[in-house]
């Protein structure tokens, strides 16, 4: 019998049209890494405001799409959709619909979300709330084409942030994972119609959001955590292939599955950071450990890959920013601490781009030696747990109330 490791470094998750900037969670290609169109030419001393709008709470990143922001927010005991013009800040339009959500009773310093990425894709945005209300409006007008509510199904006051996972289009299929802390399920629809096309039952969700890969014998792939387990999928049948436990305490698998070449990284706050290689043997898909580093966990924050080594933020030390090798996990370098409660990490041309919980954004050097800072700037006065969408000469910036873009045109 044939055995293959699955190649996955031209990671093609996302049919985005044409005009696509940066239109679902972490990017075009799912991956936290800046377009090369994208990344700007310079970084000056200082960013100049351009405008500011407030949403209501929530930390749910921008998608940008056709000189459009989207953002998914909250004003209790509603949810609120917007879209506004990405050179001038004023509204487009503007949708809301009820979302009662009891919060967790030990998550009394988190907002009520949503936490929910959008997805731009055909024409429309795709909305997954808190409380598991998926939704698919009219991109140009906010116009509501379709929903599935879940919210009378499931228990979500038992999760620290409800429902968390960013939808996922691929091979036609949009796809979600929702449920609560007892069972869940993995869901896929027609994009154009809501129509269901498979259901696969079985764990509640984590926080964690799918990433999808390459082709072997005819299957199509994606890869996610569960609140028990990683997992890995048959986009077009849900069909499970492949089952490795990762138990946590309080059910908190928060970070997105990475891939780095033939190596997919996965890693849990109380049990470090593991790299996988997914092999196959004949029709049977095996994932195999290659490698573990306890002595690195990520919690909220997921890591970019970049050629051999791996870029991430721990919540080690009152936060570190670090990098890995990823081949063996072993670690190169990791800043003393101190660096925040968390971090959005991206990829941007010879930079990495961290954007601290305490609204700073920091430019540094990607280099697998040692850790250089290059710029440092204060982007808001809120806390910043959603990404950044940087699109060449501007930053687009999402704080705990408002959505803020910033020029990095030098005066």
């Amino acid at each position: 019998m044939q055995r293959a490791a699955v190649a996955v470094a031209g990671l093609a998750v996302f049919a985005a049209t044409a005009h696509a900037q940066w239109p679902q969670w972490r990017g075009p290609e799912r991956n936290g890494v800046v377009p090369a169109a994208s990344v700007p030419a310079a970084w000056p001393e200082k960013l100049s405001l351009s405008w500011r709008q407030d949403v209501g709470e929530g930390y749910s990143s921008p998608v940008v799409n056709d000189g459009r922001v989207y953002v998914l927010s909250r004003s209790d005991p509603d949810e609120i959709v917007s879209a506004f013009d990405l050179e001038s800040g004023e509204p487009i339009w503007r949708a809301r619909y009820p979302s009662s959500f009891t919060k967790n009773q030990y998550a009394t310093a988190m907002s009520k979300g949503p936490f929910s990425t959008p997805l731009v894709a055909g024409g429309r945005l795709f909305t997954l709330g808190t409380s598991a209300v998926l939704s698919s409006f009219d991109a140009a007008d906010g116009a509501l084409k379709w929903r599935k509510d879940w919210s009378k199904e499931i228990d979500t006051s038992k999760l620290f942030t409800g429902t968390a996972m960013s939808p996922i289009i691929e091979s036609g299929l949009l796809i979600v994972h929702v449920g609560d802390d007892m069972k869940g399920a993995f869901r896929a629809f027609d994009p154009a119609t809501g129509a269901e096309k498979w259901s696969l039952p079985g764990h509640g969700p984590g926080y964690a959001s799918p990433v999808a890969f390459g082709t072997v014998n005819d299957a199509r792939h994606f890869v996610t955590m569960t609140d028990k387990a990683f997992v890995g999928l048959n986009v077009a049948t849900g069909k499970l292939l492949w089952q490795i436990p990762f138990p946590d305490e309080w059910k908190e698998n928060i970070v997105t599955p990475v891939f780095a070449g033939d190596v997919v990284i996965i890693s849990g706050t109380r049990k470090g950071t593991f790299g996988y290689r997914l092999e196959v043997v004949g029709s049977t898909w095996t994932p195999r450990q290659v490698w573990h580093n306890a002595d690195v966990p990520m919690y909220m924050s997921t890591p970019v890959a970049d050629g051999e080594y791996i870029y991430g933020f721990s919540p080690k030390r009152k936060g570190q920013i670090f990098c890995l090798d990823r081949r063996t996990g072993a670690l190169k370098w990791a800043t003393e601490g101190r660096a925040g409660m968390n971090a959005a990490v991206q990829s941007a041309g010879p930079n990495l781009l961290v954007l601290t919980t305490e609204g700073e954004l920091i430019v540094a050097a990607r280099n697998p030696e040692k850790f250089e800072e290059l710029r440092r700037y204060k982007v808001a006065d809120g806390q910043t747990w959603a990404h950044p969408v940087v699109l060449g000469s501007r930053v687009v910036i999402r704080d705990a109330a408002s959505l803020a873009v910033w020029s990095l045109k030098t005066p």
